[in-house]
């Protein structure tokens, strides 16, 4: 045997080489020293870079989608962004540097010392993201500034001290989605915005005229502070007013380019250097302990393998790694592990072979669409930020995981444990999630989700989430990161809870950082979470579905009230505007306004601010599930009914009876 390793080791595998050698050639093609360089003239054009003290030229800033350099970006081996957020860095934004970098398409130099005029941003033309907030950047920004930033998404410019007119440059881009310029001294009328943006804020400058029509649906407080607005939603403009600003978007702009799903290699990338350096670790391991042994032959081997993934008994083959059935033989180390007791379903060589599809790539990692031989599709999950979370611990977990089994949770059917990263595998949910059913593109063919799918939607949720709660007691919140998009849909609007109780696994910095849990009031005030966390969040889902509002407060880093779904929907409760709060385009409504209002009032109660006052997640599903169908003769009590409980709320008082006018 030991000659055998050792003409092993003397003789490597050729296509082991040749794997080998086309990595090392990838990683040296896609990632040269130009971007290196770059990044360190950067850096050295800052004011106090002792934050970047690991950018290193000796060290290449990625290694796949994992950043060795703090604050840098990564996909696939390149550098896709720069979140340079909090550091206290200061200085110029020299513009030309970054310019140079053509992957680069994430900018986030939040909470810094940054000053001087806005960068020449727009020879970045392939950014999709921007944030500059909470800096000290000054002066008018050019009318022009975001001429041909065709795939810009989000822009974040609040609490600076910019002057001038907000440029109408801003209203041609045809993918803007989140706009933040509060906190500063723009002049003038805000432009036309035609495109369909999600969120915009002008709080807190010197603003005048009318509000756009396109922006009327928007919170008022997204336009506090601007004492000579007016126009909804703020009050009506006088009778002698400006004349009605001029759009800025031209009559025939050019359409966006249609966005298509291509296949790529990054998956396939990740599990050969996993398998790779698991072969290398098996050889060197053996290696290892045949040199031991020769020093040593009495020596037992328990140093071998890590104890926790072998048996008790030495004797025994086969070691359970779940309750329901799931196995791991001593040579499975290093192999996916099944918990759902279907041994050896498919591999690690079964999802190298496959057809791999990105379907997103999120804060706590990327998902791969997966079509394995048989024609099962799979989604493999490979998170990021796990890394802090002991061998054991993570198997044990999983273990708790895959004794789950609810209706309205997606199994997880499959791990893998490295240090640096974990994957996990969920069959493929053809439908997606509701995120993409309620703030996607809707047609004929795709229609919005009527009252009825909605309702069943939020029933199912609150049974997963009961479940949740019963079966993982231990838990502070048992699920932590429910949000529309980790709601996923099968054929019949049955929803599936995903990214469920992983909170103990999670690294405590990027939990904080990322995970919806973090954004609740209780978190921001307190720095504390509970058990009625998830109520809250489940409150917020209640109104998104209600409004088909995307939720602004899970955009920013921490809580905020004026950005919280809840300010808004209370603000339209309180104007007596309750008709304006539903969704336009949810079907099915006609004799179901009482079911409702009643919804929208058991999720206000779940979004307080102070958890004590919120009920308990089991009074909460059981007034969702007692909901009926209500005939005409008894929506008029149901009103009554609601605006007798709202009444009692004086920010709230009588303002359920226009909904029925």
């Amino acid at each position: 045997m030991g000659t055998h390793i050792a003409r092993l080791v003397r003789t490597p595998n050729p296509s082991l080489l040749l794997v080998l050698l086309s990595l090392l050639q990838l990683a040296f093609v896609s990632f040269g020293n130009t971007d290196i360089e770059n990044l360190i003239t950067f850096k050295d054009s800052l004011s106090s870079p002792s934050s970047l003290r690991n950018w290193n030229a000796s060290i290449s800033p990625c290694n796949g989608d994992i950043a060795n350099w703090i604050g840098v970006l990564c996909l696939k081996n390149k550098i896709w962004g720069l979140q340079l957020e909090s550091m206290g860095l200061g200085g110029l934004v020299n513009i030309e540097i970054l310019d140079a970098m053509p992957t680069l398409r994430i900018i986030s130099l939040m909470n810094n010392n940054f000053e001087g005029k806005i960068p020449e941003i727009k020879k970045l033309g392939e950014l999709k993201a921007l944030y500059l907030s909470n800096n000290r950047f000054t002066g008018d920004i050019p009318d022009n500034a975001f001429e041909g930033m065709r795939s810009l998404k989000n822009l974040f410019l609040a609490n600076n001290a910019f002057t001038g007119k907000i440029p109408s440059s801003l209203a041609t881009l045809p993918r803007l989605l989140v706009l933040k310029m509060e906190g500063n001294q723009f002049v003038g009328r805000i432009p036309d915005f035609k495109q369909n943006v999600k969120v915009v804020n002008f709080a807190n400058n010197e603003l005048e005229g009318p509000i756009p029509a396109s922006l009327s649906n928007m919170s008022a407080s997204m336009f506090s502070g601007n004492k000579n607005l007016c126009g909804p939603p703020l009050e009506k403009c006088s009778l002698i007013s400006p004349p009605p600003i001029q759009s800025a978007v031209p009559s025939a702009s050019p359409q966006p380019p249609p966005i298509y799903k291509k296949t790529i290699s990054a998956l396939q990338i990740t599990l050969i250097v996993i398998s790779i350096l698991l072969l290398l670790a098996i050889i060197a391991t053996v290696i290892f302990v045949l040199s031991k042994r020769k020093q040593n032959p009495g020596l037992l081997n328990a140093a071998d393998h890590d104890s926790s993934m072998l048996p008790s008994n030495s004797n025994d083959q086969e070691k359970k790694v779940s309750d329901s059935g799931g196995m791991m033989k001593r040579s499975d180390y290093g192999k996916l592990i099944f918990l759902k007791g279907e041994i050896d379903r498919f591999d690690l060589h079964d999802l190298l072979r496959a057809s791999a599809e990105v379907l997103g790539s999120g804060n706590l990692g990327a998902s791969y669409k997966a079509v394995i031989m048989n024609g099962e599709a799979l989604v493999v999950k490979r998170y990021k930020q796990m890394n802090n979370v002991g061998r054991e611990e993570f198997h044990e977990h999983m273990r708790r995981l895959g004794r789950l089994d609810h209706e309205n949770l997606l199994p997880v059917e499959a791990y893998y444990y490295r240090k640096e990263e974990k994957l996990l595998v969920c069959n493929f949910m053809e439908d997606g999630s509701l995120a993409s059913h309620l703030h996607g593109n809707h047609s004929v063919d795709k229609p919005s989700l009527d009252w009825r799918s909605r309702l069943k939607i939020i029933k199912g949720v609150g049974r997963g989430l009961t479940y949740l709660y019963n079966e993982l007691p231990s838990l502070v919140v048992p699920h932590g990161h429910l949000k529309s998009s980790n709601v996923l849909l099968n054929d019949n609007f049955e929803p599936f809870l995903c990214d469920y109780a992983l909170r103990p696994v999670i690294n405590q910095e990027q939990a904080h950082m990322y995970m919806t849990a973090y954004r609740s009031p209780e978190h921001a005030i307190n720095g504390r979470i509970s058990r009625k966390t998830d109520v809250w969040c489940l409150g917020i889902l209640i109104l998104e579905i209600l409004t088909g509002k995307i939720p602004e407060n899970y955009l920013t880093s921490s809580y905020d009230s004026n950005t919280n779904l809840a300010t808004w929907v209370n603000e339209m409760v309180k104007d007596k505007r309750t008709s304006e709060i539903f969704d336009v385009e949810m079907r099915g409504t006609k004799n179901s306004k009482g079911e409702m209002i009643c919804l929208l009032k058991i999720g206000l109660s779940c979004c307080e601010d102070d958890p004590d006052t919120r009920p308990e997640l089991k009074e909460v599903v059981q007034e969702i599930e007692e909901m009926k169908d209500r005939d005409k003769h008894e929506l008029s009590s149901t009103i009554g009914e609601v605006n007798a409980i709202m009444s009692s709320r004086n920010a709230r008082d009588g303002a359920f009876s226009s909904f029925n006018r």
